[in-house]
């Protein structure tokens, strides 16, 4: 079992940067495959980034493709996702999430954690 944390959501203005963090308990955080995902307000949870269990591997979501990039460090069981050039359709609670099946649907992925809000004014 891992538990997940987020941090480094927050208000920023159209065309800026945020960084988020998942600092993730336990041993094993180098055998699951990590994902972030977004909801916002009165949406579906969505698909945003996934990497490997070794980090060289990543796919990411047409929308944020170019913009997001996902990383993570094995040494400090943290998953990043880099956000750029943020719009205002990004607003939304970020999550992070642990699996074994790499992929864009929620369903492949039993471990969240609570949710980091990002906001991008226009």
């Amino acid at each position: 079992q891992v538990q997940l944390v987020e941090s480094g959501g927050g208000l920023v203005q159209a065309g800026g940067s945020l960084r988020l963090s998942c600092a993730a308990s336990g041993r094993t955080f180098s055998s699951y495959v990590m994902g972030w995902f977004r909801q916002a307000p009165g949406k579906e949870r969505e698909f945003v980034a996934v990497v490997n269990w070794r980090g060289d591997s990543t796919y990411h979501a047409d929308s944020v493709k170019g913009r997001f990039t996902i990383s993570r460090d094995n040494a400090k069981n943290t998953v990043y996702l880099q956000m750029n050039s943020l719009k205002p359709e990004d607003t939304a609670v970020y999550y992070c999430a642990a699996g074994w099946i790499a992929g864009p649907s929620t369903s492949s992925y039993p471990y969240w954690g609570q949710g980091t809000q990002v906001t991008v004014s226009s």
